[in-house]
């Protein structure tokens, strides 16, 4: 799912590029990503497009008369920018936003569409997409421990909590974690204040060194490879991998359809955290130590192998 530092440089391109256009026709390729008809796509009809605003990690494009266009990329939702209008017709177009400038087209390569756009009347209206999360570049410390301490769970579900924190998602609170040196199963109720600052500052340098990379990747085009996976990443998805402050394999925790990258000595002190699948299935014999893991790795001795374990004839 595209997560600040993505939607921070799509909000950016779209203005510098469509800021002051007439949106001359929304077209719906599927009605199913339209969430809401009041008011209607016609209403924005030949208006011209005043800002563009990153609410958590929706897009709002704005339209004079407090008309607001709302977008949730979702998981696999992104934008394409063509310089003229560009005919819909793939399996993955959604929708298009014609401008005179340029079009728009919102795409989805899932099977499951979750994708969205909400018209909405209204600062009120719009208020009600606003999940409450804290903007960490503009809390003050203060705010940002009241924020951490406002719920005891683990560091990595706070952090992607978009109710208690705006923008972060599963890829970038791996590495927020990895640069502030912390286990993502530590409990918010165990951090001090001293540690809490020292995430609130990694949250913020690794949202802003993502932003300025994606920035420079893109200069004046449009942002077409936004992914989760990047070069240079420290831990995300690089499971196996060397960690590249330590050298040591980077581990991962899977839960549902997500996983969690860590690094076991930067992070936890060496501690191999327990993964829910498969220590539920080994129980008292999981590794708690990377040794331990690589130990039970390593093929067993010819002369170990019970004759069940030996190859049949054929």
């Amino acid at each position: 799912m595209p997560e600040l530092p993505d939607v921070t440089v799509y909000r950016e391109r779209i203005e510098a590029m469509l800021a002051g256009s007439v949106l001359e026709q929304l077209r719906l390729q599927s009605p199913f990503v339209l969430r809401s008809v009041t008011p209607p796509t016609s209403a924005v009809h030949g208006q011209p497009l005043r800002a563009v605003h990153r609410l958590g990690k929706r897009l709002v494009f704005e339209f004079p008369a407090e008309r607001f266009v709302v977008l949730h990329l979702m998981i696999a939702g992104r934008l394409r920018y063509y310089p003229r209008e560009k005919k819909l017709g793939s399996r993955i177009d959604l929708a298009a936003f014609d401008f005179e400038k340029g079009t728009l087209v919102l795409t989805e390569a899932a099977t499951k569409k979750r994708a969205s756009l909400h018209m909405v009347e209204g600062r009120a209206g719009l208020a009600a997409f606003d999940r409450g999360g804290l903007e960490v570049h503009t809390a003050t410390p203060q705010q940002f421990c009241e924020r951490i301490r406002m719920e005891n769970r683990t560091i990595k579900r706070a952090l992607t909590d978009p109710t208690l924190f705006s923008g972060i998602g599963n890829a970038y609170s791996d590495e927020i974690l990895h640069r502030a040196r912390l286990s993502p199963v530590v409990l918010t109720s165990r951090l001090d204040d001293a540690t809490i600052e020292r995430l609130r500052v990694a949250i913020v340098a690794t949202l802003d060194h993502w932003t300025d990379v994606l920035r420079r990747e893109v200069g004046d085009g449009f942002p077409d490879k936004v992914t989760a996976f990047r070069t240079g990443m420290a831990v995300h998805g690089r499971y196996g991998k060397p960690c590249p402050d330590c050298g040591t394999a980077v581990q991962r925790i899977r839960y549902a359809a997500n996983e969690c990258n860590y690094c076991v000595q930067c992070q936890c002190g060496g501690k191999l955290l327990a993964d829910r699948g498969l220590s539920t299935l080994l129980k008292k014999d999981w590794p708690k130590t990377l040794e331990e893991l690589e130990e039970r790795r390593r093929p067993l001795p010819a002369e170990n192998v019970t004759r069940s374990q030996e190859p049949r004839a054929r």
